[in-house]
Formats: C-alpha cells, sequence, structure tokens
C-alpha cells in the first residue's frame, strides 16, 4: 500500500482545501450573492473581491436528535452515581434547546448573518464559470509579450523542489565508480596474493594493506553535493492576444438615468468577462443623440443631451477609431451597444448598411441590447435583418434589472457540439 501525505503549505491565515470545500458546498447562495454584487462596481474595478453573506438557516449544521422508543445501553465512563439496575431519566425528545429565551432581550445583540471575503479570481471564476467567449482568436501581440514555461534540461544548481532524484543517483553511481574502481581492482589483487601468501610477516603485511584499502574505499560518500542534478526550466515567449471593446450608447433626451444604469451593469458584465479571456483589454466609450463623441466612463454614463438620436453617427465614429487604432489584424474587436430603440426612421437602414459593409468585417462580435417597455421600432427591425445573416451578431431585449444576467448569460453561454 502507498500512502501519499501532501505538505504544501496552504496560503496564511487560511485552509485552502477547507475554504474549496466550502465554497462548493455553498455555491447556490455565493453565486447568486455575486451575481447582485456587479451593480456596484465601475466598468473597470477588478481589483478586489467581493463580501458575501449567508443566512444563518443556511450555513446549519445537521445533527442527531433523540427519537421515541427504542432500547439504548450505554456506558458512561467516570459514573460515581448509578449502579447496575438502576432507571436514569430519558434524555428530552426533539434535541436541544435554542440558546433564547421567550422574552425579549435587553442587550440588543443577536446573531448576524455570516459573512466572508471572496478573493479576485473567486469572484470571477463563480461569476462566469459556465460561459464561454465567441470568436476568441489569437492575433499579433504588439504590446505585451506574455511568457511561458518549458523543460530546459539540467543544472548543477537549483532549488530543492525542483531536484531530479534519478539524475542525482546515476551521478552518484559513476562518481562512486570512478574513485574506486582502481581501489578495488586493487584490493581484489591484493586479496589473490594473501591466499597464495604462506609468510606470516607478508600475511600480516598484506591484511594491513587490505584494512587501508578497504577504509578508503568506504570513505567515498554515498552522495555529493557535486552529484546533485535540478530540472532547469527556461521562459519563451509566445503569441498572447489583446482585445478592444467599444461601448456605444444613446444619451439622447429618451434615456433616462434608470435606463443608463441598467446599460451601465451589461458593460460592467462584459469588461469583467473580457479582461478573464485577453492578457490586454482596452476600452472605448462612444456617446451618440445627433452626433457622436468619443468620451470617459464618467460623461458616457452621467451626461444627457436633449434633442434627435441618429445612431449610425456613433458606428462611423467607431469604425474611423478602428481603422486608426485598432487594426483587426492585431486586435479582438468587440462592440457592445446600448439603446432604448430610438432613431431617426431614415438612418435605419445606414446603421445596416454601416454595419455589414464596415463593422461586421473586422469584429469578432457585435451584441445590442434594447432596453425598452414599448413596441420594437425601425432600428430593431433593420438588426434583425443583420442577425439571421450573421451568426457574430446578436440583439436581445432588456426590461429591467432583473433581465440584465440572464440576458447576458444568454448571449456568451457555451455552444455545445
Amino acid at each position: 500500500m502507498t500512502h501519499f501525505i501532501d505538505r504544501r503549505l496552504n496560503a496564511k491565515g487560511k485552509s485552502t482545501v477547507n475554504r474549496q470545500r466550502f465554497l462548493r458546498r455553498y455555491q447556490r447562495q455565493i453565486k447568486k450573492s455575486v451575481s447582485d454584487a456587479v451593480t456596484g462596481r465601475s466598468v473597470t474595478d477588478v481589483d478586489s473581491g467581493e463580501s458575501v453573506s449567508i443566512p444563518t438557516k443556511d450555513i446549519k449544521e445537521p445533527y442527531f436528535r433523540q427519537g421515541i422508543g427504542g432500547i439504548r445501553q450505554r456506558i458512561f465512563p467516570g459514573n460515581d452515581q448509578y449502579i447496575a439496575g438502576d432507571k436514569i431519566e430519558r434524555p428530552p425528545q426533539g434535541g436541544g434547546t435554542g440558546s433564547g429565551g421567550s422574552d425579549a432581550s435587553d442587550s440588543g445583540e443577536g446573531k448576524d448573518e455570516f459573512a466572508f471575503e471572496v478573493s479576485k479570481d473567486e469572484y470571477l471564476d463563480i461569476l462566469f464559470e459556465d460561459l464561454a467567449l465567441p470568436n476568441m482568436h489569437q492575433t499579433e501581440q504588439s504590446r505585451i509579450v506574455e511568457y511561458k514555461t518549458r523543460r530546459a534540461g539540467f543544472t548543477n544548481d537549483g532549488v530543492p523542489s525542483n531536484l531530479n532524484i534519478v539524475r542525482s543517483l546515476k551521478s552518484s553511481i559513476g562518481r562512486r565508480l570512478a574513485m574506486t574502481a582502481n581501489k578495488k581492482a586493487e584490493l581484489k589483487a591484493l586479496e589473490l596474493a594473501l591466499q597464495q601468501q604462506s609468510q606470516p610477516e607478508k600475511i600480516q603485511e598484506l591484511e594491513q594493506q587490505i584494512a587501508a584499502l578497504k577504509r578508503k574505499i568506504k570513505a567515498v560518500p554515498f552522495i555529493d553535493s557535486f552529484d546533485l542534478r535540478y530540472n532547469n526550466f527556461n521562459k519563451y515567449p509566445v503569441p498572447s492576444s489583446q482585445a478592444v471593446m467599444f461601448c456605444l450608447m444613446d444619451v439622447s433626451g429618451s434615456m433616462d438615468q434608470a435606463t443608463k444604469d441598467i446599460a451601465k451593469r451589461f458593460y460592467i458584465l462584459l469588461f469583467l468577462f473580457l479582461n478573464r479571456r485577453y492578457q490586454n483589454l482596452e476600452v472605448v466609450f462612444i456617446r451618440h443623440h445627433t452626433q457622436a463623441k468619443e468620451v470617459d466612463e464618467h460623461e458616457f454614463f452621467y451626461s444627457q443631451e436633449t434633442g434627435g438620436t441618429i445612431v449610425s453617427s456613433a458606428l462611423k465614429l467607431m469604425h474611423e477609431i478602428q481603422q486608426s487604432r485598432y487594426p483587426s489584424q492585431q486586435w479582438n474587436v468587440y462592440v457592445a451597444q446600448a439603446s432604448d430603440g430610438d432613431n431617426w426612421a431614415d438612418d435605419s437602414p445606414t446603421c445596416h448598411q454601416v454595419l455589414e459593409q464596415k463593422i461586421l468585417p473586422h469584429c469578432r462580435y457585435y451584441s445590442y441590447i434594447e432596453i425598452t417597455n414599448r413596441a420594437h421600432q425601425s432600428l430593431w427591425r433593420e438588426y434583425e435583418k443583420l442577425a439571421e445573416k450573421h451568426s457574430h451578431f446578436t440583439i436581445k431585449h432588456i426590461l429591467g434589472v432583473e433581465n440584465i444576467f440572464p440576458v447576458f448569460r444568454e448571449l456568451f453561454q457555451k455552444q455545445t457540439v
């Protein structure tokens, strides 16, 4: 029988095995808390984990309780009250009682929900564990060099964890053979001469020589620092991937702040998801009404304009930026557009033309979400035609906050073969 003992050190102050077991056990409650937590984050704020609370009723441990009837025999160590034949009272049925009484407390203290911190990696793994990124490709990398480690033979120096036992033992055997070969041959000759010698003086002299040779042979160490061999590893550059995320949103008078907040939560999910897949991810914010403009994140979400809506202005500006700064040969281009569906009727066919001829041939994935409670208008109908012809162009309808994550999962769910 072989026993494996895992002596790897856990992180300081934590038990890695127990933590992973805990996350698996309460996966449903944790995932719900994590999904609800994305609403309070900035689009580019992924440097921290999340504090998750689990109701106390969901973390109770199972326990045994006394049932009715049955014959029980027990041994009580240290018994100084009963002798054989005495009868003792049965424990109360239904288990122990609660820690609180029936009267109200005057201290104001009680039991809170169980709260713990989820790390950044655990947070993102739980959030996107069953999602996949469509049309992801390796493109030319010009800014970030990624390295991978591969085996590169053996070296005489290294850390104990990289020690190669087989190579070290082979080196030890070779060294001991080289250092003792002549002595063993001389020892064999002396032993043969001892067998043939009959003079006592010569015998004593040969025995002394043989003993001296054996001490020299025995003095050769079994293994020496010279014998140690370590696995050697070298880092080498490998092609990496980079992506740009274009965020397009209508900021005309018809887009109120509640609608923008829904769009913001969708963009947060998309940024987190893309950032897990690409080494280098840049975000470009483009807002539009009758005219389009590239802005920063704060102005993108909280600035409001009056007037009409011309969606093609944002599409044309996005195409110009993509062609000048993010060529599709070097960047994976992803676009997310949010709108309430309003658009100048004569402009919707133009949007169809710009998307089909200029944008879709250069992007990996284009998602359009329409946040409205009314009937779809001309822009939705034009986009429906595109969705039928292009698999990497999708449109979804969001009614309220509760639909954000389900819609996002529909857009990026893993495809089965």
